[in-house]
């Protein structure tokens, strides 16, 4: 009688484990400590106890996440609104579901021996600006400058920065675009001090855009399997978020066991969880409004060339997070 029930019972945890719904997750970039939340919620089981089977695929310079959804390669995926933006407005329908950084990590970083230290000293000068769908928050907050980027004495020149801090290390630019928890610290790691440098954040500027949010394809939330499922998940992936951040040196050491490719270490990921813990801080999942709203201002805010051409409609919603936050 025992064997029969122990056998039953087993039978039963395969039947639960086969249960779980799959959902695969695209990032914004390779493994590290940017994504800590989705990576601790997996390891701690927090996916699981919801019944949840996440794949997470890294990003990459080679890989569009926008692209890879579009393809049905992924049912969420991180972006930056002002990419997602773009996006929806060139025919890709995202909805930002879930927002779980609150603030703003993108700066410029300028060389002081330039004599860059405020907004009014870039004319004339060369900075380093990341495209590829990050170039947007650059542009429209030159456009509310009144600073043209077309080069000229009264204009910056745009350097095409790739994701290295060379630029700044070659002394080709005065300024590079950095992330305060990445490539600010390859500069210091580089040799230069911070007492040599002048960073600019896009969040004390005014013009900072949302980052790091989660989308999905805007028809499959009328499936109510497919809300229930972003209902676990976006439950599940805050609670990982929390844990991080009050555990950021053990969520860091569970993103580096994740890193198949073996490019990171841990020093840099335990001081990038601590600077991304910043960022989530005060955020509990649901978009903030006056977030949006402010990162729509600045996108429009582009003179004759901005990154959207008129308000979106129903580029996000609460629908999930007033479900998973109860």
């Amino acid at each position: 009688m025992k064997w029969t029930v122990s056998v039953l019972a087993a039978g039963l945890l395969a039947t639960a484990a086969q249960a779980a719904d799959d959902v695969t997750l695209q990032l914004k970039w390779v493994t590290q400590a940017q994504f800590a939340g989705y990576y601790v919620a997996k390891d701690k089981g927090f996916y699981e106890e919801e019944g949840l089977n996440v794949t997470i695929l890294p990003g990459g310079p080679d890989i569009a996440p926008t692209q890879v959804i579009a393809g049905g390669g992924a049912d969420v995926m991180i972006d930056w609104m002002p990419s997602a933006l773009a996006a929806r407005e060139k025919g890709l329908p995202l909805v930002n579901i879930a927002q779980p950084f609150k603030s703003s990590g993108m700066m410029l970083t300028c060389l002081k021996e330039t004599g860059v230290t405020g907004p009014e000293d870039f004319k004339g000068k060369t900075l380093g600006v990341w495209f590829f769908g990050n170039e947007y928050p650059f542009l429209s907050w030159m456009a509310t400058l009144g600073i043209p980027t077309t080069g000229g004495a009264d204009g910056v020149e745009v350097l095409k920065q790739g994701f290295n801090v060379d630029p700044l290390l070659q002394k080709q630019a005065a300024c590079i675009s950095t992330m305060t928890y990445n490539e600010y610290w390859q500069v210091i790691d580089a040799g230069i001090s911070p007492d040599d440098l002048v960073t600019f954040k896009y969040q004390d500027e005014g013009v900072a855009t949302m980052e790091d949010g989660l989308y999905v394809l805007e028809g499959n939330l009328q499936d109510q399997a497919f809300e229930d499922k972003m209902v676990r998940f976006v439950r599940a992936s805050m609670k990982g978020w929390k844990w991080a951040e009050e555990n950021p040196d053990e969520a860091a050491m569970i993103v580096l066991d994740n890193d198949e490719t073996g490019a990171q270490t841990e020093t840099h990921q335990k001081r990038m969880m601590g600077e991304i813990a910043k960022l989530t801080a005060g955020s509990n999942g649901a978009l903030d409004p006056a977030d949006y709203e402010r990162t729509v201002a600045t996108l429009l805010a582009g003179g004759s060339d901005p990154v959207i051409s008129k308000a979106p409609e129903g580029a996000w919603t609460h629908q999930i997070t007033d479900k998973a936050l109860q």
